[in-house]
């Protein structure tokens, strides 16, 4: 019995017994972490199945970012390709159900931003807004908000918020002159409570500051004030309307005046209206000129581009803001030739 307990007590046999407990703990975890991974990948398969049909649900997006691990900026960049394929509402989404679990300010921060983004491409200013309002609040500094917000008020035709942001961005040391001379200009055209000719009084006062707010002005006078632009004909730069000009209905036109502006002579002699030159400096004008001495008619008419002078983006129609860096009176028009397949009558008709 003594030599019994004696060989129990043996330290070779306590330290074989310790290897062996820890052996087993270790190949239980070992097996269990196995049958986890196994499981977690067989789960995430899945979920990609799932996303390969674009069939992902609000709860799996926070699934991919807490459960799987997988990166803040990959579930950004999901939501990233959602919005080149124009399902917004889904990129939306997947933006909401972040913000509930993302704890960094700073992630937040980016998400609110670019919910406020989708929701202005969407059309939902307001939402947009109200978002923009509360990064502000929280961050008074953050530059690119506080021209996002200025966009949607713009947009919301609400000029005085404009103008409340426009002194945010000066106090901050941004360049505002631009901003200020646009904002200023259309508030006067979209004023409800001036007139017409009170309007066209005070465009035709401040067209000299730029350029660039020609364009605005011009368009104005088109519409509403026909008689405005062709007495002041001589103090504008005429080519950066060439295309409103080149639609602009025969029966609006002013022959007298016509004939007496270079450009303008050249212009109309090439769309056919009259027959005063044969020759032109612009090669466009110059081949159209050719053609209209053919006795069949060619199907040959000019068309026109946009180009954003800061992005070097090309847009097929005009806005008073590049739809791709939001510069502000930034494209340019570019003539070319191109088939007739344009209506015969103006929309500033």
């Amino acid at each position: 019995m003594n030599e019994l307990v004696f060989n129990y007590r043996d330290p070779i046999f306590g330290i074989i017994a310790i290897f062996t407990l820890i052996f087993l703990a270790s190949f239980f975890t070992y097996s269990f972490n196995i049958y986890n991974e196994r499981k977690s990948r067989k789960e995430y398969k899945k979920l990609l199945k799932k996303f390969e049909i674009n069939d992902l649900e609000e709860e799996d997006y926070i699934s991919l970012y807490k459960t799987y691990n997988i990166p803040f900026d990959s579930i950004i960049l999901i939501a990233s390709i959602f919005l080149k394929q124009g399902d917004n509402n889904k990129a939306i989404g997947v933006y909401l159900s972040l913000l509930e679990h993302v704890k960094e300010q700073t992630k937040k921060e980016e998400l609110l931003e670019l919910l406020a983004k989708t929701y202005y491409k969407s059309g939902f200013l307001q939402r947009s807004k109200d978002i923009y309002l509360k990064i502000i609040k929280f961050n008074p500094h953050n530059i690119d908000a506080l021209y996002s917000l200025l966009f949607v008020y713009e947009k919301l035709k609400n000029y005085s918020k404009c103008l409340e942001v426009i002194e945010s961005l000066d106090e901050l040391g941004q360049d505002i002159n631009e901003e200020l001379l646009y904002i200023n200009t259309i508030s006067i055209i979209e004023d409800p409570l001036i007139s017409f000719e009170n309007k066209s009084t005070l465009l035709l006062k401040n067209h000299n500051y730029t350029i660039k707010i020609q364009r605005l002005i011009l368009e104005f006078l088109l519409r509403f004030d026909k008689k405005s632009f062709w007495e002041n004909i001589n103090s504008f730069n005429l080519k950066i309307i060439i295309d409103l000009l080149w639609y602009l209905p025969k029966n609006d036109l002013d022959f007298n005046i016509i004939n007496n502006h270079k450009f303008l002579t050249e212009l109309y002699c090439a769309k056919g209206y009259i027959n005063n030159i044969q020759k032109s400096d612009i090669f466009e004008f110059n081949v159209l000129l050719a053609t209209n001495n053919y006795i069949e008619k060619i199907n040959i008419d000019l068309n026109f581009n946009f180009i954003c002078k800061v992005c070097k983006n090309s847009h097929p129609i005009y806005s008073h803001r590049c739809p791709h860096c939001n510069s502000i009176l930034s494209l340019e028009v570019k003539q070319s030739l191109g088939k007739d397949f344009y209506e015969e009558n103006s929309s500033l008709q």
